[in-house]
């Protein structure tokens, strides 16, 4: 798995690590972030949230157009700086009112442009570094890595960000209550029926502290709204200190990656006689078949993103608020991040060449395994949970599968699937998640009776856990793979370009998600589940349909 890979591989992947650990921390917040200061009702929050996610995977286009003119390494120190400075203001507490809002978007166009030189010229580096033929042959596996070390940071941001909330909570005397929120806001803005005014009633008795339960209504509503909207501000915090993290190892580390920092003018300036020389036909074939990927790719995406989207309502809106039994190890990060250590070290047990190296590494499994038994009977019987502990599900995920699907597709051989056909595949998988939230939806009422409030009969949380189980199996299918795909196939002279219009797609993909928000006060739940299954399964109809071409274009 790890046998033979190029150093720069695992610092730029460390690097990618901490930043992308600030972006999902952030990200988990985000969207309770926009209802509970600014009172936004779901398709509000939705637009600005897919708009955020569209621009963000949009700019890599511009980044990579820039770095294939600059260098790669430069776009990425600076995209670095630049996101930095996005997060630093965003964690400026600021009113609810328009100039809030226009610092907060000024914030979210820093992080975007930094992101776009930053994010697809890291992974151009990593590409470039199987460019040498010693290496080629690891290519898809090092992505499938590369994707692991990105699912590490984001594993732990919504526990980083959850953890930053209570404790700013709990020094104002609060407690997290998912309904308060728009309770809060119906009451200010006198929308709010008597029995969900009862609600809040009850909702302030719970607080800790008695000056608090005893303020007026509005008052306790503006104090709620208030402390709970900094501590998300607080969590913003975090991406400024992750950035610090990965600057430092990327300076400290270049000189394992240093070589890999060349663009196609550079190595004709060199007179690189390994570059690649392709006739006009082949480059214009070549991004043929790329760019029916990247329209194939949409659809997954549009789908997938809605874990801070519909995914999160539905956590905060449908699925039960306490958890208990085997289901409370998942919402405890100690316990995910020693299982999720112990799969690596099971598969040394097994893989390894040296029987020292196997025994030490079986050893190291039953105690990782001992230590995550010890801490599980160690938590209480009943355990609270908030919305955004879901999203550590599908990196969680991901760290736990990629060497399962690695082993996989080692053991296939020669028989293994091209990298568009593993894309294919995927989208069948991504319905099925989708299928799994069809069945979670039976029987409960449309967001629209609800109200603001929560369901009356609320589902166990394995459904969501399941969904985002079958969600990270199609990820690995296809998101690795089409990264891994497009620095093979892209022209040496366009790889910057290439990369950013993988992410334009993703970008596009971004902003369709808010369809659901959209559509979200307006059709029964189920349907919203059925329209991205069955967008899933016709994107995967079209990308086996197209297959002969694309794979024929790449062999050109």
């Amino acid at each position: 798995m790890f046998k033979g890979q190029p150093k720069g591989l695992y610092a730029l992947a460390l690097a990618n690590t901490g930043e992308r650990f600030g972006y999902y921390t952030m990200l988990a917040i985000f969207m309770l972030f926009l209802q509970a200061k600014f009172g936004w009702e779901q398709a509000a929050a939705s637009q600005l949230y897919a708009i955020f996610m569209a621009v963000v995977y949009f700019m890599p286009v511009v980044g990579g157009w820039v770095a294939d003119r600059t260098g790669y390494g430069k776009c990425v120190v600076a995209g670095i700086g630049v996101m930095f400075l996005g997060y630093l203001l965003l964690t400026i507490p600021t009113p609810a009112n328009t100039a809030g809002i226009a610092l907060m978007i000024g914030a979210l166009l820093l992080v975007c442009l930094g992101t776009g030189l930053f994010k697809g010229n890291l992974q151009v580096l990593i590409g470039n570094l199987y460019d040498d033929p010693k290496y080629a042959a690891k290519r898809d596996s090092a992505f499938s890595l590369f994707y692991m070390a990105i699912n590490i940071g984001a594993m732990f941001a919504p526990f980083a960000a959850t953890a930053i909330t209570n404790r700013f909570l709990a020094r104002a005397g609060l407690i997290y209550k998912a309904d308060i929120p728009a309770l809060a806001h119906q009451l200010l803005n006198g929308t709010i029926s008597p029995d969900n005014c009862a609600k809040l009633s009850d909702f302030q008795k719970l607080m800790p502290d008695a000056t608090v339960i005893s303020m007026p209504l509005p008052d306790f509503c503006h104090y709620y709204i208030e402390h709970l909207s900094s501590s998300y501000n607080m969590g913003f915090a975090v991406a400024c200190v992750s950035l610090i993290v990965s600057l430092g190892i990327y300076f400290a580390c270049r000189s394992w990656f240093r070589h890999a920092d060349v663009t196609a003018r550079q190595k004709a300036a060199a007179a690189d006689a390994s570059a690649p020389a392709l006739t006009p036909a082949q480059t214009r074939e070549r991004v043929v078949a790329l760019c029916m990927v990247f329209a194939v790719v949409i659809f997954f995406w549009m789908a997938f993103n809605q874990n801070g989207q519909s995914l999160t309502w539905f956590a905060r809106d449908y699925t039960q608020q306490v958890v208990s039994g085997w289901t409370k190890a998942g919402f405890n990060m100690w316990i995910l991040g020693l299982l999720a250590v112990s799969v690596y070290t099971l598969f040394g047990t097994f893989q390894s060449g040296k029987k020292t190296t196997r025994l030490a590494c079986g050893i190291t499994t039953l105690a990782l395994w001992g230590v995550a038994a010890a801490i599980y009977r160690g938590m209480p019987e009943v355990l609270h949970i908030q919305p955004q502990l879901f999203q550590q599900f599908n990196p969680f995920f991901v760290v736990l599968l990629t060497p399962v699907i690695m082993a996989l597709f080692g053991a296939m051989g020669g028989k293994e699937p091209s990298a568009p056909m593993k894309i294919g595949i995927g989208m069948f998988v991504a319905a099925l998640g989708y299928v799994v939230m069809i069945a979670a939806s039976a029987g409960q009422p449309s967001p629209a009776e609800l109200s603001g409030t929560v369901s009356p009969d609320p589902v166990v949380p394995t459904y969501l856990m399941g969904t985002y189980l079958v969600l990270t199996f199609a990820e690995l299918l296809l998101s690795p793979m089409g990264i891994s795909f497009v620095t093979k196939v892209a022209p040496p002279q366009m790889k910057g370009l290439m990369m950013g219009l993988w992410f334009a797609a993703t970008a596009l993909g971004n902003y369709l998600s808010s369809i659901p928000g959209l559509l979200w006060m307006r059709v029964p739940l189920w349907a919203n589940w059925t329209i991205l299954a069955a967008l899933c399964a016709l994107a995967g109809t079209i990308m086996f349909l197209m297959l002969k071409r694309i794979e024929a274009a790449t062999r050109a």
